[in-house]
């Protein structure tokens, strides 16, 4: 049997705006989130977000559980635009759901928040995105959002 190993690819932080109500849906509750800009950088890889189109298209089922459809850019620090389109689940328990609503900072480890980040780069230095699992794990903030990205080896 061979167990996945996880391998850290960058840290990523985004502005977010407010968000945009939609309302009740046969989804859940349904927002959108635009994403004003941010920066990443790991190892090998670094730059800001472009923030043209860039959204979380989420919503909140029934059971609680936030569902994120985010679909946005990344440029690197040498001109590189890569596509990301980040699926992800967060939840934890009533009261600490609550505070995030709220706009309160609460400790990452006491909420679930993981996605599956997809890149589509173009081929060249950054191609590597395009041939892997990816990872991620999160923190929401009142305005902001972080994230640290894995390649599941």
């Amino acid at each position: 049997m061979l167990i996945p190993q996880l391998e850290f690819v960058f840290e990523a932080e985004g502005k977010l705006a407010d968000p945009i109500q939609i309302g009740q849906t046969h989804e859940g509750i349904r927002r959108i989130i635009p994403i004003l800009d941010g920066s990443f950088h790991g190892p090998g890889i670094r730059g800001s977000f472009v923030s043209i189109g860039a959204a979380d298209w989420q919503f909140t089922r029934t059971d609680g559980v936030t569902q994120a459809e985010a679909t946005y850019a990344i440029q690197t620090d040498d001109g590189v635009v890569i596509q990301v389109e980040n699926f992800g689940l967060r939840h934890g328990p009533p009261a600490v759901m609550q505070r995030l609503v709220a706009g309160e900072d609460v400790e990452p480890a006491e909420y679930y928040f993981r996605t599956n980040p997809r890149f589509t780069a173009p081929i060249g230095k950054y191609d590597w995105l395009n041939k892997s699992i990816f990872v991620a794990s999160g923190a929401r903030y009142k305005n902001s959002i972080k994230l640290w990205f894995f390649a599941v080896k």
